[in-house]
């Protein structure tokens, strides 16, 4: 039998209204992110949250000892919980993530968070790779509208896009709803 976590990528200040990069739907992703965190708690699953600090010079968001590098009050880690700080956008690079799954047993990861496009992809795609088990929770992620060449994407598109993309090989794609009415039949 499989052993899932839950890993809450970047839900973080900076990512809301008022920070320094807000995304388009970042409120209500992040009430899904806490509709999961508690069936998670309930049921004493393991929780991961990655935190980003940027380290990167010129960055503007996510800058150490900053209010917008904290994690959104609406998914605060609780003692237990382990917490991974990154400064790359894939989860697992120099970090002790895959260590720490690799030592819990931990064969399966429900992922969520923020920006779909970057941490989000990066990390289920290298948690493929090593071999986990994904389930993206499309509904508990946010983007932002992007631009190449002059055009503007808009966040639906970007979001639905890379969810498309990993829906492929990478992961099993559902909402927060459909995840936990799976667990529950179970």
């Amino acid at each position: 039998m499989k052993k899932e976590a839950l890993l809450i990528i970047d839900i973080q200040n900076d990512y809301f209204e008022g920070g320094a990069n807000p995304l388009t739907g970042s409120l209500e992703a992040s009430l899904n992110v806490q509709r999961l965190l508690e069936y998670y708690r309930e049921k004493s699953l393991p929780v991961i949250h990655i935190r980003h600090l940027s380290v990167r010079a010129g960055s503007t968001f996510f800058i150490p000892d900053t209010k917008g590098v904290e994690i959104h009050q609406n998914v605060l880690p609780q003692a237990g919980e382990k917490v991974v700080i990154k400064n790359y956008p894939n989860s697992f690079r120099e970090t002790d993530l895959l260590e720490y799954l690799q030592s819990e047993n931990i064969s399966g990861l429900v992922i969520c968070g923020m920006m779909t496009q970057m941490c989000v992809d990066a990390t289920v795609r290298a948690a493929k790779d090593f071999g986990f088990s994904c389930t993206l929770i499309s509904d508990a992620c946010a983007t932002k509208d992007l631009e190449i060449r002059g055009e503007t994407v808009a966040a639906k598109e970007v979001q639905n896009s890379f969810l498309a993309a990993l829906s492929y090989f990478y992961a099993t794609v559902l909402t927060a709803q459909e995840y936990l009415e799976i667990c529950k039949r179970i």
